[in-house]
């Protein structure tokens, strides 16, 4: 409940992207108003200038961007004309930011909890003994495991789930009156977002923090904001309560956003037992150095032209049976087969031919992409290494595979991924590694990251690309929509093990195992009573007091 307080005003706002003095808008006249202890939702599709306004609240823009219109004040400090510090001495302090990329946005050479004190040590909020104390108690409220020493790790060190949790408690870390979360619970799997979710409530309700939560996630919208505001194309569709908005939108543009994800694929006939699978994981046990499993004894197959899902929380192994199957970490004990001829465990020890049949697609296509590099020559490097083609032959294929995600070669060929948005990089993830013409493709959280328009025609694309050129699929995730949309089977995994598998019509209809029906019953609904009423069905104790206990 926010209070009568207005602590963000912005008025007639007007932000110009510039590139090679070319200028275009992308915030056009946008107003917005945000009290202490309410929390605003924004939503819109890729390049609506969510992320944009977001940074403007702040008084902040990305490089490229300026504000050539309008005003932002923040508690009456007008942050367009402030020195930067004034600026600096809000930020961090009293203006905090939860990025949409841990993994692009901390420092791989500290660690976590190093990255958490800073902000207290340079507003002299707290000693370093006391940060570090917080920084232990908000890690325990938030969930993370081993709250006393994950801290101590470097970056590199933690999942990408745990990782995203470490940056809402460095976000927290100096009590600030406004926070402004970008896609806070993108990569964390379904049973973590509660938690989280619930986390931020708190903290917002208790120290009535004011919050603009910036999301491609309808349904977690409904659980988080008092108001919604829709962009599309830097202007402002509508705003309204959350219940009005869910309920009768009054715009077209809304209702088509209330409408995505109606893309389903049947399941496919199930695979003979006699065909030989693409992919055979026969009792599979991985670990990171001298410490315990985290894999355990994992088999199953992967047919031609057919998708398995894996699903399971952060940390329960999903991304390491990938790595597995990759050849960065050699598995421990069992062995991994493509086609019934095992692989070398270790990928140095792998044959061209052997490492061109198994490729991957990243969950964060920013992160993945040299951002050096033209795309022409990011999607051309496997197409010499892997086909050995060169000048006019190389060009022709590269042309041809942007064909084939749906890009204008002309367009793209000699941009930077600095220049594309979030769907049309994780596209040319898709070309990279289809570059290889392999057999065998892991989808790592490949649309995680999208709004659900992108990501919807991300999977189409994956599906036609499967139909056209039998491919066969791992898809890693923990969006139980996507498992929907396009698997065949699912693989469900839990602290390492897998405790259910099946065809995808069996696994999604009761009964289920204890395990899968939690994953099932946490994913959010359309409607802001949802999580209220799920805390009351599981009680506090199951999702852990430290979670819902007030901060």
């Amino acid at each position: 409940m926010s209070s009568s307080e207005l602590l963000v005003k912005i008025r007639d706002l007007q932000i110009d992207g510039i590139a090679d003095e070319t200028r275009s808008r992308i915030i056009n006249n946008v107003d917005l108003d945000l009290h202490r202890g309410e929390v605003l939702g924004l939503i819109g599709e890729s390049g609506a200038g969510k992320s944009t306004l977001g940074l403007a609240a702040m008084g902040f823009t990305r490089d490229g961007c300026e504000i050539v219109g309008g005003s932002v004040e923040f508690d009456g400090i007008d942050l367009v004309g402030a020195t930067p510090d004034v600026r600096r001495q809000l930020l961090g302090k009293r203006i905090a930011y939860v990025a949409q990329s841990a993994a692009a946005s901390f420092n791989p050479a500290h660690k976590i909890i190093n990255q958490h004190a800073e902000a207290p040590l340079f507003h002299g909020m707290s000693s370093r003994a006391e940060a570090e104390a917080d920084a232990i108690d908000l890690y325990s409220r938030l969930r993370l495991p081993n709250p006393d020493e994950i801290g101590f790790r470097y970056p590199h060190q933690v999942s990408g789930g745990q990782l995203q949790r470490a940056m809402t408690a460095m976000a927290m870390s100096c009590r600030p009156d406004l926070i402004i979360f970008d896609e806070p619970t993108t990569a964390l799997d379904v049973t973590t977002q509660i938690e989280v979710l619930v986390a931020i409530r708190e903290i917002v309700e208790q120290f009535q923090t004011a919050a603009i939560y910036i999301t491609h996630d309808l349904a977690v919208v409904a659980q988080m904001a008092d108001r919604v505001k829709v962009l599309l194309r830097g202007d402002e569709v509508e705003e309204a309560d959350t219940r009005t908005m869910l309920q009768s939108p009054r715009e077209e543009y809304t209702k088509s956003l209330w409408a995505v994800r109606s893309f389903e694929r049947p399941q496919k006939p199930l695979a003979a037992k006699t065909a030989t699978p693409v992919i055979s994981l026969r009792n599979v046990t991985a670990a990171y150095g001298n410490n315990d499993p985290v894999v355990r004894d994992v088999s199953f197959d992967i047919h031609e032209g057919r998708t398995v899902a894996v699903v399971g929380e952060s940390g329960s192994g999903k991304s390491t049976t990938a790595r597995c199957i990759t050849g960065l970490l050699p598995p421990r004990t069992g062995e991994i087969a493509f086609q019934n001829q095992v692989l070398p465990a270790d990928y140095r020890n792998r044959s061209v031919e052997q490492l061109r049949q198994v490729q991957m697609i990243y969950q964060m296509a920013d992160t993945a992409l040299n951002p050096r590099k033209k795309i022409g020559e990011i999607i051309g490097r496997p197409v010499e290494f892997y086909l050995g083609l060169k000048g006019a032959e190389k060009r022709r294929r590269v042309e041809k595979l942007l064909e084939q995600i749906e890009l204008e070669p002309s367009e793209f060929i000699n941009r930077l991924p600095s220049e594309l948005s979030g769907g049309q990089k994780q596209r040319i993830g898709i070309a990279r590694a289809l570059a290889a013409e392999p057999k065998f493709i892991i989808c790592d959280e490949v649309t995680s990251a999208l709004d659900q328009l992108v990501a919807e025609g991300i999977l189409k694309l994956l599906t036609n690309l499967q139909e056209e050129m039998k491919l066969s699929y791992m898809l890693i995730t923990h969006d139980l929509s996507t498992v929907k949309a396009i698997a065949d089977e699912v693989v469900v995994m839990k602290d390492g093990r897998i405790v259910e598998a099946g065809p995808k019509d069996e696994m999604f209809t009761p009964p289920h195992h204890e395990y899968t029906d939690l994953l099932l019953s946490s994913v959010p609904e359309m409607d802001p009573d949802w999580l209220d009423e799920l805390l009351k069905q599981r009680g506090a104790d199951n999702l852990g007091d430290a979670a819902v206990s007030k901060m």
